[in-house]
């Protein structure tokens, strides 16, 4: 039996609520307009576009993916109703358990159903919007994953590339420093040969998610994707460069990057929020083949002023990471761990801890700025006592306000790992590093036992006059 993919989660999302059909919007400019007015508000349906103007009947576009917990939910196979917290805690279990399944490769899938190849190659068939009005074209690859292979080890890597649409058989991809796409390129490059790259734009949400994580260097993404479906992946080889794509994906296309093959890139409007990256030479892919699904849909996850659809999943995940990597260095009681979607769940940490010794809270707060999990284009992070959720921002502020001494808690780190991306990075093309704050939001430690009461009613009296009073207060309350 084949897997669930991209179609069993969009009827999963529909039987939740969690879906809106819309029909006739033009690539031009409404179906990105529309996504970023949905996108201004996590929780707002998924939308699937229909009917769009110049391209065939059937050819659709979904967007505004995965931006409730609901629906990363049931990409994860939890129930929708699950929260936040136990988001956080699937991922940390995930990733301690690492379950995962080599995939398996088959004959034939629903991918093959249509196939061109050489000239008869266009990717200007598929409906590709152009997602904000001042993006330097249509990006056909933004909730895409982008398959390559380590010409050494044979380890195949799929990660979460910006790919640009330019001609029928010209694409783009823009990675940054440190990401194994460019790793993985770069050798090809090195022995002088052209690097193979396969690009799926369709695919199950839990794909898309992976190939935005950090999965460890070396281990393979479809074998992680297994894990969460609780089966091998199936796959099918691509007939010119070999490499494996679901067999139930919507649409790929394969080719290859040719050393000092560049083309003109962007600018596209980025999870920062900004057009930062500009626009710059990036890596060429010339395609060799394109396959689809019948009535394909194109993924789109539109990166933007977060919030957005290219950040919101990522949170919770890098917060399950960052809590185990804590742990893994030896710091103890960690008691939550947030990272703050207007940072686009990059910029911004925090960590509650329950404090054991002196120097507890700024030891956690060094090592959560520079684990892998939250290293990249990290800004703050910030530390809190137990008694401060740390998803509760206003709580999280109120502690940085009374609990925090310029004099002593505040540290800046310089040389962190970041990108072009980020428009505070003004080390160059070459060496894209940040500075980045580390904030100690805690009662002090040789006061934690004199510090002033809090002026709120304890746990206690809170169950109390619930059980009594449950009539008369607020809903949630």
């Amino acid at each position: 039996m084949a897997n669930k993919d991209l179609r069993d989660w969009i009827k999963a999302v529909e039987a939740a609520g969690e879906m809106t059909h819309i029909s006739g919007a033009d690539t031009a400019e409404e179906i990105g307009g529309i996504v970023d007015l949905y996108q201004r508000k996590m929780g707002n349906p998924a939308v699937l576009f229909d009917e769009v103007p110049g391209y065939r009947k059937g050819f659709r576009v979904l967007s505004n993916i995965v931006t409730s917990v609901p629906r990363i939910n049931v990409a994860l196979g939890l129930p929708p109703e699950a929260s936040e917290m136990e988001l956080i805690h699937w991922w940390r279990d995930y990733m301690r358990e690492k379950p995962s399944f080599e995939p398996r490769e088959v004959n034939g899938g629903p991918l093959l159903e249509n196939v061109t190849e050489g000239d008869a190659v266009d990717i200007g068939t598929i409906p590709t919007p152009k997602w904000h009005e001042h993006d330097g074209g249509p990006f056909i690859g933004t909730a895409c994953i982008v398959v390559m292979k380590d010409p050494d080890s044979g380890w195949i890597n799929c990660g979460t590339y910006r790919i640009q649409s330019h001609a029928p058989r010209l694409a783009s991809v823009m990675m940054s420093p440190g990401k194994h796409g460019l790793i993985i390129m770069r050798r090809w490059h090195e022995r002088g040969e052209a690097c193979p790259v396969a690009v799926v734009v369709g695919m199950h949400p839990s794909l898309f998610m992976l190939g935005g994580l950090e999965v460890p260097y070396g281990q393979s993404e479809l074998a992680a994707a297994g894990g969460i479906l609780g089966e091998p992946l199936e796959v099918i080889n691509m007939p010119r460069t070999g490499l494996p794509v679901p067999a139930n994906a919507e649409i790929a296309f394969e080719g290859y990057i040719h050393p000092d093959d560049l083309v003109e890139e962007g600018p596209l409007g980025e999870w920062t929020g900004y057009y930062a990256g500009g626009q710059r030479k990036e890596p060429a892919i010339r395609i060799e083949t394109m396959v689809h699904r019948d009535n394909p849909v194109l993924m789109g996850a539109v990166p933007a002023v977060p919030p957005n659809d290219n950040t919101f999943y990522l949170g919770t995940y890098r917060c399950g990471a960052v809590w185990n990597q804590l742990e893994a260095a030896g710091i103890p009681e960690i008691r939550g761990v947030w990272a703050h979607e207007a940072g686009g769940s990059r910029f911004w940490l925090t960590v509650s801890i329950k404090q054991m010794y002196g120097g507890h809270s700024k030891q956690a707060g060094m090592v959560a700025s520079h684990c892998h999990a939250g290293a990249y284009c990290n800004r703050w992070t910030i530390v809190v006592d137990e008694d401060i959720d740390p998803v509760n921002v206003n709580d999280v502020i109120w502690a940085m306000s009374t609990r925090f001494d310029p004099r002593e808690d505040l540290d800046v780190i310089h040389g962190g790992w970041s990108s072009h991306l980020d428009p505070m990075c003004y080390d160059g093309d070459s060496d894209r590093r940040n500075s980045r704050v580390v904030i100690d939001a805690c009662k002090p430690w040789k006061q934690r036992d004199t510090f002033p009461a809090v002026a709120r009613s304890s746990r206690e009296l809170d169950d109390r006059i619930r059980a009594k009073w449950a009539d008369f207060l607020p809903k949630g309350i």
